[in-house]
Order: C-alpha cells, then sequence, then structure tokens
C-alpha cells in the first residue's frame, strides 16, 4: 500500500474508531501492532519520523537471551528472552541467524565460570536452543580467532546466539502488519490526545509531516510506545507526569573484518568497568560494541561521547593483535535504550531494569516502556493483553508467535547483497532486471543497485535519503563516507520517482549531510 493510499483508507474511516491507535514506530511499537492484528483487531500505527529511526536501528544486532543478564541473576528475563529469540530465527529467517560466539578463557577460574554459566544458557533455551556451547583449547582458539591476543590464553568458550539486521527486520514487520490489514504510517507526528468528557483518551490528532495536514482518528485503546520519548506523550496526557525512563546510551564502532576475519564473534564478558564488550560480524564488517550511559534528556540524534569511543578502541587493543585506532572506524552510532523503573537518583544504568513496564495512566492512556529488541513480540503480547481489559474489547487470543515476517522463506540466498529481501527477492531482482538504469551500481565499492532504490520508495515507504541508506540499505551503518558519495545518486532517482523537484533535492542533501556527520568519526589532524 502506498503512503497516499494508507491517508485515504485513514480519512474514509472518520469517526469509526480503531480498535488500537499506536504512537511509535520503533521495536516495541511495531510489536504492539503485529501482536494486535494478529488477533484480528484494527490497528493505526503512527511514527513521527520513520519506521526504525531512532534506538530500533542503532542496536547491537544481537537477537540474544542476555549472557549479561544471566550473571546478574536475572533469570526471568534471560528465559523470556531465549524463547523470544528462537521466535524470531522461526519466523524471519531471511533477517535472524545463529551466530556463534567465542569468550576467550585467560584462567582456570574463568573457564569453569563460563563454561557453567553457558551451559545454564543451553538448558534454558530447551527446544528453541540454537546449539550447545562447549570449551576449546588454545589451538582451536587461535584458529578461529586468528587475531585475538594469545598470551596467556588457555582456550575459550563458544556458544550460540542470534544475529540480525534491526531496522530491516523492524520494516518488515511492518510490512507484515500492512499485509494482514494494519494501516501503518511513517512522517505521521501526533499534536494532541483527544479526550472524552470523562478524561478519558479515546483519539489523538496527527500531522501528515510531508503535507502539514491535520488529521483526527479514534481509537479504544491508544498506545504510547515512543521508547525515550515516553514521557513527551505522557506529560501531552498529563502535564505533571512523573518521569518514567532513563536514557543510557549505547555506541557502536564499526571497521573492517580484517580485524578479526573468521565466522565467530568475540565475546568479552567483564571489561575494565564491568561491562560487556562484542566484536561482532555483520555484513562484510565488525561491529565493536557497546557502551552504557546514563545521559540527561533524550535526542533523536544522539552523540558519541569521547569516553565512550576510546573505552571502545582500548579494550578492542586489549583483546586484538593489531589494535583498532580511530583512522581505522568507517561508521559510528549512538543509540538511546529507554529504560524502565529509573531510581530517583539517576545513578548507575545497572541498577535500572531491562524489563519491561506497562503504565495505565487515569487517562486510560497506556504506555510500555524499558524491554529489549530480542523481547519486541512479548512485549506486544503483554501490551496488548492489558489493552483489551483497559479497552473492554472483546477478548481474542495471540496469534503473533506463529506469525511469520514478510520475506520468510526456507532458502534464504547467502551468496547475493538481495537475501535479505527473502522471499521478495525474485521480485526485486525482475524490478532490476526491468529498466538498465536500475542496474547501475550506487558506489563502486559496494553491491547495492538503483533498483533497490526504486523498491524501497514503491513497496518500502522510503520518503527521504537517509531511509534509503540507513534503514533499507545499511551502508551510513557500514561506511558513512561511501553513504555520502552515494547520496546525490540516491537523490536523484527519489526525486525522480517521487516527482520532487530541485529544490527537494538540495534540502535533502544538505539535511543527510548533517546527518552523516554524526556517524563520522573525528580525526585528529597531526
Amino acid at each position: 500500500m502506498q503512503r497516499k493510499d494508507t491517508i485515504d483508507a485513514i480519512q474514509q474511516r472518520g469517526d469509526d474508531p480503531y480498535d488500537f491507535l499506536i504512537i511509535g514506530g520503533g521495536s516495541t511499537g511495531l510489536g504492539v501492532a503485529m501482536d494486535a492484528i494478529s488477533r484480528g483487531y484494527s490497528v493505526l500505527l503512527l511514527e513521527q519520523s520513520d519506521f526504525a529511526k531512532g534506538t530500533s536501528s542503532r542496536s547491537t544486532k544481537l537477537a540474544h537471551g542476555g549472557v549479561r543478564y544471566l550473571a546478574q541473576g536475572d533469570l526471568a528475563l534471560v528465559l523470556e528472552a531465549l524463547k523470544e529469540r528462537g521466535l524470531m530465527l522461526r519466523n524471519a529467517p531471511h533477517l535472524v541467524s545463529n551466530q556463534s560466539f567465542i569468550i576467550p578463557i585467560y584462567s582456570t577460574r574463568d573457564r569453569f565460570k563460563y563454561t557453567a554459566g553457558l551451559k545454564l544458557y543451553d538448558l534454558m533455551a530447551g527446544r528453541l536452543s540454537f546449539g550447545k556451547s562447549t570449551f576449546i583449547d588454545r589451538d582451536e582458539t587461535l584458529r578461529r580467532l586468528p587475531t585475538i591476543a594469545g598470551e596467556g590464553l588457555k582456550g575459550g568458550v563458544v556458544y550460540q546466539d542470534g544475529q540480525f539486521d534491526d531496522a530491516r527486520l523492524a520494516l518488515q514487520i511492518a510490512m507484515s502488519c500492512i499485509d494482514a490489514g494494519a494501516h501503518m504510517l511513517n512522517y505521521a507526528k501526533v499534536e494532541s490526545l483527544v479526550k472524552s468528557d470523562h478524561g478519558r483518551v479515546e483519539g489523538l490528532t496527527f500531522s501528515d509531516i510531508e503535507t502539514g495536514n491535520l488529521f483526527h482518528v479514534k481509537g479504544r485503546a491508544v498506545i504510547n510506545a515512543t521508547g525515550v520519548f515516553s514521557d513527551d506523550i505522557l506529560r501531552m496526557d498529563n502535564p505533571n507526569a512523573p518521569t518514567s525512563i532513563v536514557p543510557s546510551q549505547g555506541i557502536h564502532l564499526v571497521i573492517s573484518r580484517a580485524f578479526s576475519p573468521g565466522e565467530d564473534a568475540l565475546m568479552i564478558p567483564e571489561t575494565s568497568d564491568g561491562r560487556v564488550l562484542f566484536a561482532v560480524p555483520w555484513y562484510d564488517k565488525l561491529v565493536l560494541g557497546t557502551t552504557d550511559t546514563l545521559r540527561p534528556e533524550p535526542t533523536m540524534e544522539p552523540k558519541p561521547l569521547e569516553k565512550e569511543i576510546e573505552f571502545i578502541l582500548e579494550t578492542a587493543s586489549e583483546y586484538l593483535l593489531k589494535p583498532p585506532t580511530r583512522s581505522d572506524v568507517l561508521s559510528i552510532y549512538a543509540g538511546l535504550r529507554p529504560l524502565a523503573a529509573p531510581q530517583a537518583n539517576g545513578g548507575s544504568t545497572k541498577e535500572i531494569s531491562r524489563s519491561h513496564k506497562i503504565i495505565i495512566s487515569d487517562s486510560k492512556l497506556i504506555t510500555i516502556t524499558g524491554g529489549k529488541w530480542t523481547t519486541y513480540r512479548k512485549m506486544g503480547e503483554d501490551t496488548v493483553s492489558k489493552a483489551i481489559d483497559v479497552a473492554a474489547l472483546m477478548p481474542r487470543k495471540s496469534q503473533s508467535a506463529d506469525m511469520r515476517i514478510r520475506g520468510f522463506t526456507e532458502h534464504v540466498d547467502q551468496t547475493s547483497h538481495l537475501g535479505v529481501y527473502g522471499s521478495d527477492q525474485s521480485a526485486l531482482q525482475a524490478l532490476i532486471d526491468s529498466d538498465p538504469r536500475w542496474q547501475e551500481r550506487l558506489h563502486k565499492d559496494y553491491p547495492y543497485q538503483v533498483g533497490q532504490v526504486i523498491w524501497a520508495i514503491r513497496h518500502e515507504m522510503a520518503r527521504k535519503i537517509e531511509d534509503v541508506l540507513s534503514r533499507r540499505i545499511r551502508i551510513l551503518f557500514l561506511d558513512a563516507e561511501a553513504a555520502l558519495e552515494m547520496a546525490p545518486k540516491v537523490a536523484e532517482v527519489m526525486a525522480e520517482e517521487l516527482k520532487r523537484d530541485k529544490n527537494w533535492v538540495t534540502s535533502e542533501l544538505k539535511s543527510f549531510n548533517q546527518i552523516s556527520q554524526n556517524y563520522l568519526i573525528d580525526i585528529p589532524q597531526i
């Protein structure tokens, strides 16, 4: 469904209320939409920017139970996440895959500690296990991690977890919801909540950012799923609402796979300040992260702090034979986690719950906060189940655990850059083949083609250069300089397809260039 068709459908409903009005198009809001539509409820989801524009595109790219949370004794969270991890792989194998991780072992104590802990991890995964953990000797560890520091190395513990493309999964969930009958709209900003004479939220007003037009819609259940911006909506409902979340920043550095060319990911379970550090193969690059830094307030474009950059580089240099430097960083990105139930005095993020929390306001506005990408579906299921009671909806059983995500295929093409499109790959390839202009590469060093831009506009609701280069094609996260070089061509293609003028092209290029600066690391001049 084209964006205009969605707006037309919204207008045609008039005063007929949706069962669910969902504010927020990140993983949480998408999880709510998916569960609600799986039960047969009517759904409208509104996102003020693009789907997964914020935190949901800026993860470590792991679908995991959380080895760190296991060490902290949060078994319930780990158990829930391990189940959901298995469902992610089962329902979206074109975007979620099994990834082996190796924890390097430098002491006998650590060998027993991590071997025992990960056996528990295996056991908790049950029938949805990704594979058994095992200890490997020093020689095997060096064979599989040839660039790891060997001094004092006694071996490694191998375990299995999930890896995924976060932004593309978010997009495909949105498309799955559309396929099932939901209305999903990006670049739609909620301006106000509408209440009944009794003070109950019964709808909202939103603006179409592209045209400025205002729309009024009604809903039986109104869901606030805006992540780190949850308090903005809560205070739209009640100006005196207390703070419900604390943003925690996590950054990642993207470097060449040459720094760890094997197929295994590296996991450092105890860094100098008690954090976990990953070096994860992702596409043809290596993602290093993450950090955990309290931030005073949320922003759409969080910026990495110098101390975070130095922490990752210094920690990586302790374990890799060739220490990565600032000049090796191809892209850097920061995301903000919406941690639920903050302590009154702030404090460490380690003391703030990673579990999700559902808040019911006096107005019956339903807010879902906290959680993690891996549990997006369960967060949605819990929210919908609570909303059924709050809004007195006819109860219906959740079907989202068995809902296959758009593009599902049992035969994922691992050899092509188009494999992430899953079952849509053949249709995309046919589109590319239909016009010689669309077969042109966007950059000499990368396989992405003009036809993918056309597809992103026609079938994936892309409206801006950033939508294409950041979330439809992940090049801004993989190589920011290359993304900047691609931008003029993408702007040209988009302008023709969307029927935009030269002023639009100029404005879009300026905007993308500004955003891209956040993904480029400063190199001190000598």
